[in-house]
């Protein structure tokens, strides 16, 4: 059974409930229809009729409570409100739905500012970041041809301390919805020294970090790509990895990166890539890239919903 068939069968052993507030785009309206039908998540397309004035007024005094300090308006929290994402956001923040999916009509940075001053951030973390799942078809590296990509959708230039939290939020979220045992790559236009620069001495510090915040965790940077996937690579490039060419977690050193490889993947690879999933914050999450298709809105709500278990 290949990776997405065992997250749709994971979601379905303990479904749970998604808001999906696009109602008005046909791809998420074929994926709610779907979702229900095969009994992966309990879908709520949230149409207007679902949405109660009461509870949206409610929604709109409690979101101006937790943001007034930052100097936002009752009338400016009242016009994020003419958006159902700041509701759907605010259902799933009170338990009203387990977790969110949205972006198929809506930017990275409308679905991460929604979720991230709704659901607030973790604490263990507190910074929210983002990855894809990448199921590359007739692919003999990763896991089978699995792999978890981040950050792709959030962060532009993390510093030392992010990457060590991407890296570490990222492991988790492949060990909870893949059952992988997590091997991080730090990648780098450099392998352990080859050569020299800023982003290079980053992800030096960036290594330290992880093994001091997560020390069973097995990681290795700074490496190039091959290094970091293809064993025969390893052996010549960095001998002494402990990932030894088999990584399946691979961190990249700014969004530029992250963001290019996963569409380069996506597109020349025919793989499929489930995601950008938001990591990081207090509730499940995922956004959708605008080019989704309404497979990749199933399966973004059935992780969502293995998060939410």
């Amino acid at each position: 059974m290949d990776a997405i068939k065992k997250i749709r069968e994971r979601a379905r052993l303990k479904p749970k409930t998604i808001v999906l507030p696009e109602y008005n785009d046909a791809r998420v309206v074929e994926a709610s229809r779907i979702l229900e039908q095969e009994g992966i998540v309990k879908p709520f397309l949230l149409t207007p009729d679902k949405i109660s004035l009461q509870e949206k007024e409610k929604y709109i005094q409690g979101f101006y409570q937790m943001r007034q300090a930052k100097g936002i308006t009752l009338e400016e929290v009242r016009k994020l409100f003419e958006d159902p994402l700041y509701y759907a956001a605010m259902m799933t923040r009170e338990g009203k739905a387990d977790g969110l999916v949205a972006g198929a009509a809506h930017t990275t940075s409308d679905v991460g500012r929604a979720t991230i001053h709704c659901f607030g951030v973790d604490k263990r973390f507190s910074i929210a970041c983002s990855c894809f799942i990448m199921v590359i078809p007739n692919c003999a590296y990763g896991a089978d041809g699995t792999f978890v990509y981040a950050d792709c959708g959030l962060i532009p230039e993390p510093n030392s301390r992010q990457l060590a939290c991407i890296a570490i939020e990222t492991a988790e979220l492949a060990r909870k919805i893949l059952d992988l045992s997590p091997k991080v790559a730090l990648l780098s236009y450099s392998t352990k020294g080859s050569a020299k620069g800023r982003s290079v001495d980053n992800i030096v510090k960036a290594l330290a970090l992880v093994k001091e915040m997560s020390p069973d965790l097995l990681v290795d940077g700074e490496l190039q790509v091959d290094a970091a996937i293809v064993p025969e690579v390893a052996k010549i490039k960095s001998p002494q990895s402990p990932i030894a060419g088999e990584a399946n977690v691979l961190i990249f050193p700014s969004l530029d990166a992250g963001n290019i490889n996963y569409k380069l993947t996506q597109r020349l690879a025919n793989a499929r890539a489930v995601g950008p999933l938001i990591l990081g914050l207090n509730k499940p999450c995922s956004d959708l890239s605008r080019g989704c298709l309404t497979e990749d809105v199933v399966d973004c709500a059935a992780v969502t919903a293995i998060r939410a278990q």
